[in-house]
């Protein structure tokens, strides 16, 4: 039997019948602001967004044993790898395909099932005065396997969900086999065994550990920003941004994703919910306040990211996000085979 709320069977007690005004969003992404933009939606439709907070596996697991009785009705989380394989698992539904979702994401950043609500792109980060213009010419994912880089590159393990997505990205494109062959040569040019998040691996190429870093945009803004602490700020002053592949496909693209999850028990609740995550308001809050890049057109991004990393760079529209799930179990795999931590 499904969960119903206790706002709702009160609402039932008092007035004799029941009424859909909520939304319950089991929610992975791990930033205090979204929260606002949850109240700004329930002041504007008078829908009370319930959320449910946690990491990503530990909400996923809830959802899968609950099955046919749990409440949720948006699963949101970072990596569109994620969504995929929740997807791939059975527990997500069609129908997230209004005319303003539609309108609003590029075909290559959705699907019936999820849709991006932001954006980030996966990049490299070095030290100026120890990569030259010359090393970094035409630089590609591709070419981070190359021997000059020996000794000079750190990322984070195997098991993060962005090297998944990313090294899926690489499946696709470049097939098994050749995606294997890339990544034992970029074990063989690891500064360090990986440790540590993607603030991490900015604060080694900053403490001279390494030369050259792979993480997302948007946390060099964040480290910019003075949020995470004097000393992250510091050494975020002492890397540049670099986009690789753009002379070919373009540079790695992601997302935040929002799944519609099987047996919503307020679907039409939680379409509106994705619709106003699409409205200028909300992402620019988004961008303001998480540094990602904008979803829709016609919206700038944080000045720090403007001015820090850039926006003038080509963006991989060739792949499509949801192969990252599709491919993320070839990705494990040749990462550990590689002996990828």
């Amino acid at each position: 039997m499904r969960k119903i709320s206790i706002i709702s069977i009160l609402f039932t007690l008092v007035f004799g019948y029941s009424v859909a005004s909520e939304v319950n969003v089991f929610n992975a992404r791990h930033y205090k602001a979204d929260a606002e933009l949850y109240s700004k939606f329930t002041n504007k439709t008078g829908i009370n967004v319930n959320l449910i907070n946690g990491k990503a596996g530990a909400l996923e697991k809830r959802m899968i044993e609950e099955g046919a009785d749990s409440s949720a009705d948006l699963y949101i989380t970072a990596d569109a790898g994620r969504c995929g394989v929740f997807k791939a698992k059975g527990m997500t539904q069609g129908g997230l395909i209004s005319p303003a979702i539609k309108a609003a994401v590029p075909a290559n950043f959705r699907t019936s099932h999820w849709t991006g609500i932001a954006k980030r792109a996966r990049i490299v980060y070095y030290a100026p005065e120890r990569v030259s213009g010359a090393e970094l010419s035409g630089l590609t994912y591709e070419s981070l396997a190359d021997p000059k880089w020996k000794g000079r590159l750190v990322i984070r393990k195997s098991s993060n969900i962005y090297n998944k997505s990313l090294v899926a990205s690489l499946v696709k494109n470049n097939g098994k086999k050749a995606t294997a062959d890339w990544a034992k040569g970029v074990v063989a040019n690891m500064a360090r065994t990986p440790e540590g998040n993607d603030r991490a691996q900015i604060m080694a190429v900053a403490a001279g550990e390494a030369d050259i870093a792979v993480a997302n945009t948007y946390y060099l803004a964040l480290m910019l920003s003075g949020k995470k602490g004097p000393e992250q700020q510091e050494a975020a002053k002492k890397v540049k941004a670099f986009f690789p592949n753009q002379n070919d496909r373009g540079t790695h693209m992601n997302i935040s994703c929002a799944a519609l999850v099987k047996g919503a028990p307020n679907k039409s609740n939680a379409i509106k919910l994705v619709e106003f995550l699409l409205t200028p308001e909300s992402q620019e809050h988004f961008v303001n306040n998480t540094f990602e890049f904008p979803m829709i057109d016609g919206v700038s991004a944080n000045p720090l990211v403007v001015n820090n990393i850039g926006l003038d760079f080509k963006q991989d529209l060739k792949t499509k996000v949801s192969s990252y799930g599709a491919k993320q179990a070839d990705a494990l795999e040749v990462m550990t085979t590689a002996g990828w931590k």
